[in-house]
């Protein structure tokens, strides 16, 4: 899991220390604040900690070829200096990561003019145990036929964030019965659907509970639906599992208030039961969702720490806390109780 980001001269930020709760983490902040690079770069060096584990492997320069080529694909700069931040002159983008409290820091740097080089100056002791996952603010299940194959042969306007999607929800369930906590999140969440999700023949389909309904194909379902099925097939096949991260970029995206509320209780429950979540989003009511949600008795001890970003006179102030209402400011927030006093000027004047 992640635990800290140290990131210097990356992209819009200067000089920030990032803290990320084992539970629930929730990034706020306008547009062109950072959200998604901040996301996308804790999810390509999760990446590569678990791949690097997997492989056993430990030479220096695998370690640097593999941050680099990651952090290229999944960000999608024109080299790697150009993830820089924007200053007259060279700089050096300086990065630390903390991903246990007991490994050592992941240390790297690259500096403008680089081209795919990083210079790797700490490695973890320890790596990640299970695969994060990264959820764009596009669902994947109706565009999933064929994508992987064809990403891998062809030029596509997708960062590789989809492509890694694309294989996680390839594997087929797991074996056996539906046990303990992972079950009866699935259950509510087919409940929600009112259906189950399968894959067949390299299609997915949503199976409907209602009696002589037949399958529907998953670009005839909602937006909405779709999202909340993706997140339930990688909970039925084990994409998502305890000690996993889950990085998500807008998931309010498309999403009617009931699903909103009932997506915050699913993904309060999986942090609950040991999946770390990562979220950014302009929605309030998610937001206020999620903070329902966890003061549910049963919840109450699940870790959250909120991230909010702001623009101010061109740079990016970070104010981070675990509670929201000491987070400041809160864009989306102003936003709404701003609207709320146009509108009630609107009605006095009528």
């Amino acid at each position: 899991m992640l635990q800290t980001m140290q990131v210097k001269h990356f992209t819009v930020f200067d000089d920030e220390r990032f803290q990320f709760a084992p539970g629930i983490n929730v990034i706020i902040g306008e547009n062109g604040t950072g959200k998604s690079q901040l996301m996308k770069l804790g999810y390509a060096l999760s990446v590569v900690s678990h791949a690097q584990k997997q492989a056993q492997r430990k030479g220096k320069e695998e370690w640097q070829r593999a941050i680099a080529d990651k952090l290229i694909v999944v960000c999608q700069p024109e080299s790697l200096g150009r993830l820089v931040s924007r200053k007259q002159g060279r700089n050096r983008c300086e990065i630390g990561v903390k991903f246990t409290k007991d490994n050592a820091d992941f240390k790297f740097s690259f500096a403008t003019n680089s081209k795919t080089e990083v210079r790797l100056s700490s490695t973890p002791s320890e790596h990640i145990e299970a695969p994060p996952v990264f959820f764009p603010t596009r669902e994947m299940l109706s565009i999933f036929p064929g994508f992987a194959a064809i990403y891998r042969n062809r030029e596509l306007e997708f960062d590789e964030t989809y492509y890694d999607l694309a294989l996680a929800l390839e594997a087929r369930p797991l074996k056996g019965k539906r046990t303990g906590h992972a079950s009866s999140l699935i259950d509510e969440l087919e409940k929600l659907m009112k259906g189950r999700v399968g894959l067949e023949n390299g299609h997915f389909y949503l199976y409907p509970f209602e009696e002589g309904k037949g399958r529907i194909e998953m670009p005839l379902v909602a937006e909405g639906i779709r999202k909340i099925a993706m997140m339930t097939y990688l909970l039925i096949n084990g994409g998502l599992k305890d000690r996993g991260t889950l990085f998500w970029d807008e998931p309010e995206t498309n999403l009617n208030p009931r699903l909103m509320q009932s997506l915050a209780g699913a993904l309060v429950a999986m942090a609950h039961n040991g999946v770390q979540i990562v979220l950014a989003t302009h929605s309030l009511f998610l937001l206020r969702e999620l903070d329902i949600a966890l003061t549910e008795k049963k919840y109450q001890k699940v870790h959250r720490q909120y991230i909010a970003l702001a623009l101010e006179n061109d740079d990016v102030r970070v104010s981070q806390s675990d509670s929201l209402d000491d987070v400041n400011p809160i864009a989306v927030l102003d936003a709404d109780l701003e609207q709320s006093d146009r509108y009630l000027d609107l009605s006095g004047d009528n």
